[in-house]
């Protein structure tokens, strides 16, 4: 059995509903997970800028002995993965392939939608990824800018999310897609709402799907924990009020956890 812990980072702390589904198929792997609340978000930013975050989050994690590296944000899988995978000797995980897979899989007529932040949809990584796998697939992406900010302000179940949900996905909706890609870690929060816009059709929650694709990769190279009522260390560049109370709104009950500020010059 490995003891090494899993890595995981984010923009900020919507990865811990990544984590709490790892947690939930994974129970005895430790987690060491980062979150840049000082800099979040990143889903309006430039490709350079959010390469370079996610590099120094990637070695914040590697300091720290992890045995994979999972980049639970969804801007940063699309636009630092590939550069991630070269550089980095230790695994690296996005959650873009383990979801195409089951976008594809689940898709009865190939018309799948995806809802992502501006830079996650403006960088196609995702219609890219799934054109692979199918070529019959056809790709519909709707840039949702405010959904993030709504969900940090704790507005989950509020009109004014509601209204921006119905304007953003209505034009989704007469495209009759059957199957809809969350494409942030913010968005799993907000699936009821969703639902009541979009109607019948299969939500693909890339948390589960990565940590499902996790299970695997360890168990394939034969690198799983062991570990009792493991200790999880959640670090944050800023523990504001707000990220405090955010962290428990996105993580639920994650068990056992160290909570830690660090410092963005040490990374």
């Amino acid at each position: 059995m490995d003891k090494r812990p899993l890595g995981v980072f984010d923009s900020g702390v919507g990865g811990l509903t990544v984590v709490k589904e790892i947690i939930r198929v994974l129970p005895s792997e430790k987690i060491v997970y980062i979150g840049d609340t000082a800099r979040v978000p990143w889903g309006t930013r430039g490709k350079k800028t959010v390469i370079n975050f996610s590099q120094q989050l990637t070695r914040f994690l590697l300091q720290k002995k992890v045995k994979i590296v999972i980049v639970a944000c969804h801007t940063a899988s699309s636009l630092a993965l590939p550069l991630l995978k070269r550089k980095t000797k230790t695994p690296v995980l996005g959650v873009i392939d383990p979801s195409v897979k089951e976008a594809i899989s689940k898709s009865k007529t190939g018309r799948i939608g995806l809802i992502g932040t501006p830079a996650t949809v403006k960088a196609s990584a995702w219609g890219k990824a799934l054109r692979r796998e199918s070529s019959k697939v056809k790709v519909f992406a709707i840039p949702c800018p405010m959904l993030v900010p709504l969900v940090e302000e704790g507005l989950v179940n509020h009109q004014a999310t509601r209204i921006f949900t119905s304007e953003y996905l209505g034009p989704l909706k007469k495209k009759r897609i059957d199957t809809l890609i969350l494409g942030c870690t913010h968005y799993s929060l907000l699936q009821e709402t969703i639902k009541k816009v979009m109607g019948d059709v299969f939500f693909v929650n890339p948390g589960k799907t990565t940590a499902t694709a996790l299970k695997k990769f360890l168990i394939k190279h034969k690198i799983q924990g062991n570990q009792q009522k493991p200790i999880h260390e959640l670090y944050f560049t800023d523990l504001s009020y707000r990220a405090l109370d955010d962290w428990k709104n996105f993580s639920g009950n994650l068990g056992h956890v160290r909570i830690k500020e660090v410092d963005l010059d040490n990374l």
